[in-house]
């Protein structure tokens, strides 16, 4: 029992460190070729763990190897679109102009049915708000609306928006983000004035503060406080 707990947390942590490693980009959606790699990554480490008999260096360096692979062909997918078109594929248009492309579904093996509700996921009622449907490389449905059915932007109506700064968490559940007080370029000592004026003398009472786009201040105390 002591050697599987130690085993999994092992793996854990090593699986864990291959994945960052792989880069944000794969805790996205993923392309064919990642879902491959983690699923055979899951598959190594679930093998380590049920069978104690088996040396766990081996499947470590079976992972490493997956590791190098997807960071090769990342590499590649960047320098070569034909690369990049063999191994990802390329866009499907799924509606084209307000029609649906049902060649492009018979090819694709997709129904109507299934176009409909992921076009009603992305908020559009009926195919009649849709000029163009795009079927990405990652499986995820992008579309680009009617022209009227567009949501009206500042640009639209000719009004020039103030600048918005980017929202800064200063303080999450009683302790303080100092490298966030940073980018805010803003003190400590600034920042405990600013709790006084809402009656806390302790940032340790404080479950979240940050710094809207405007720069106005938002505090919420802990329940207890």
């Amino acid at each position: 029992m002591i050697i599987i707990l130690i085993r999994t947390l092992l793996l854990y942590l090593f699986v864990l460190v291959t994945i960052r490693l792989m880069g944000k980009g794969e805790l996205t959606e993923l392309q064919p070729y990642e879902m491959v790699i983690m699923l055979m990554i899951a598959e190594l480490a679930a093998l380590s763990i049920e069978d104690t008999g088996r040396p766990i260096l081996n499947n470590m360096v079976a992972i490493i190897t997956l590791l190098f692979a997807q960071i090769i062909i990342s590499y590649i997918n960047l320098k070569s679109q034909w690369a990049r078109r063999i191994i990802c594929g390329k866009p499907s248009i799924l509606v084209h102009r307000g029609k649906i492309n049902t060649e492009e579904l018979k090819r694709l093996r997709i129904n109507i049915n299934d176009l409909m509700e992921q076009i009603r996921e992305k908020d559009y009622a009926s195919l009649a708000d849709v000029e163009f449907a795009i079927l990405e490389t990652n499986g995820e449905l992008s579309i680009i609306p009617k022209a009227n059915k567009k949501p009206v932007t500042a640009e639209d109506l000719n009004i020039t928006p103030a600048y918005e700064n980017l929202p800064v968490s200063l303080i999450i559940d009683g302790h303080i983000h100092y490298e966030n007080l940073k980018i805010a370029q803003c003190s400590e000592h600034w920042l405990m004035d600013q709790l006084k004026m809402y009656q806390i003398d302790n940032y340790k009472d404080v479950l979240f503060c940050f710094l809207d786009e405007n720069r106005k201040l938002h505090v919420q105390k802990k329940d207890n406080q």
